[in-house]
């Protein structure tokens, strides 16, 4: 399911490096004493994540996703904070592979908003489909609104993307 190749570990490495870097610039706000225990403590907790992450703790994936996303608000360079946003969609969409509703709905999200991945309204409508048949009530309105703006056949290619990951989910 997860290979650890060399290339993919060295990736992930750099992902976390480019994501400490970006904690540390969004930190500004915090007294230097503070920030300078935080900046400590951010490797170690990033490291441990990432390596449960890789080894298949859907939990640590979610997190790790929403450590991206958020923390390539520090991030000023575009083509840094852009490949911050990818991390997040890597690591929701192997959450919500394994059937982790909230990556799910964080992944539809991403592609409602063009975050990490172009937009595309039948992809969000699909994540959040199968997130509120997983329990999510509150993005139900979400993929209403989306099937708002949508044309029938977009919602028929949306309902059938659904399917494919319903299916694909219970094979895990």
């Amino acid at each position: 399911m997860f290979h650890n190749s060399t290339e993919t570990m060295n990736t992930s490495r750099l992902a976390l490096v480019v994501f400490t870097a970006g904690l540390l610039c969004a930190g500004n706000a915090v007294g230097q004493d503070e920030q300078k225990a935080e900046s400590d403590a951010v490797p170690g907790f990033l490291e441990d994540t990432l390596a449960k992450a890789e080894g298949g703790d859907v939990s640590a994936m979610f997190l790790l996703g929403n450590m991206f996303l958020l923390g390539k608000s520090g991030i000023k360079e575009a083509a840094v904070k852009d490949f911050a946003l990818k991390e997040a969609v890597k690591w929701f969409r192997k959450a919500a592979e394994l059937g982790n509703a909230d990556a799910m709905t964080n992944l539809g999200l991403m592609y409602d908003n063009g975050e990490g991945v172009i937009e595309d309204d039948v992809e969000a409508y699909a994540w959040f489909n199968v997130a509120a048949a997983k329990g999510q009530k509150m993005v139900a309105e979400k993929r209403d609104n989306i099937k708002k703006s949508m044309t029938p056949e977009q919602i028929a290619e949306g309902q059938k993307r659904s399917r494919e990951i319903m299916k694909s989910i219970a094979k895990e």
